[in-house]
């Protein structure tokens, strides 16, 4: 008898069963055994820990390389969009010196002579440079002379109007400045001068209208293009630079 409760004791230990009630009857003693799961205590095996840290390693490294596309693509639009404004702003500008005149001068001409036939102005363009300062003689097609010149703004006035300039009269001759009386405002084309989303700085290649193609470098005559100064591929297969 002995020997059956050592063997039964044995059996339960490795079975894992655990005392549920002990019931004292007499001098006897009673023990009813229950598992674990009877308990409603439950858990992972070990091996079945490993399967799942294993699925999830997988699963995470089929996804990053997804996420890390899905984040260039967004970097790239950003480009894109920046690149469009500052492009956007750079025509807005020159569109604004058509038939811009400085004082005492007429356009294409010494002082004196007849002025030229005007040359019709874009209809998008409400006013007229009237600050020659910020143009050089390096820079006779009047593109901005740097960013900076669109983020701080430039001197302008309507366009369309009647009166003299430089003692000859215009009789309203459309698209010209005339009135050096008229209210005189600052324009700015620029809110400020953007990041650029693949390197993170507000730094760009300029490029002015007298730079080559494939010119290494800025002129410095004025800004006529910008581009990315990253030397990294899209997703496309193009240069950052070449956009």
């Amino acid at each position: 008898m002995e020997r059956y409760r050592k063997q039964r004791d044995a059996d339960a230990r490795r079975r894992g069963d655990t005392v549920k009630v002990v019931r004292v009857t007499g001098r006897r003693v009673t023990l009813s055994a229950v598992r674990p799961n009877e308990l409603g205590q439950s858990g992972f095996t070990l091996i079945e820990l490993v399967m799942t840290i294993t699925i999830m390693t997988i699963l995470t490294l089929g996804v990053m390389p997804l996420v890390k596309v899905a984040v260039k693509r967004q970097k790239e639009q950003q480009l894109r969009d920046t690149l469009r404004q500052m492009r956007i702003a750079i025509d807005e500008f020159h569109r604004d010196t058509v038939n811009m005149v400085c004082t005492g001068t007429v356009p294409g001409t010494g002082v004196g002579g007849p002025p030229p036939p005007p040359t019709p102005p874009d209809p998008r363009s409400r006013v007229v440079i009237s600050d020659c300062t910020i143009f050089g003689v390096d820079n006779p097609d009047r593109y901005p002379p740097d960013l900076e010149t669109l983020v701080s703004g430039v001197n302008v006035i309507p366009r369309g109007g009647t009166g003299q300039l430089g003692g000859q009269g215009l009789g309203g001759t459309p698209g010209f400045l005339e009135s050096q009386d008229k209210s005189t405002k600052k324009k700015i084309y620029l809110r400020a001068i953007p990041i650029d989303p693949i390197t993170g700085e507000a730094k760009w290649d300029l490029r002015s209208c007298y730079d080559s193609s494939d010119a290494s470098s800025w002129g410095g005559e004025n800004v006529f293009d910008v581009r990315s100064t990253s030397k990294e591929t899209a997703l496309n297969g193009e240069k950052y630079s070449d956009w």
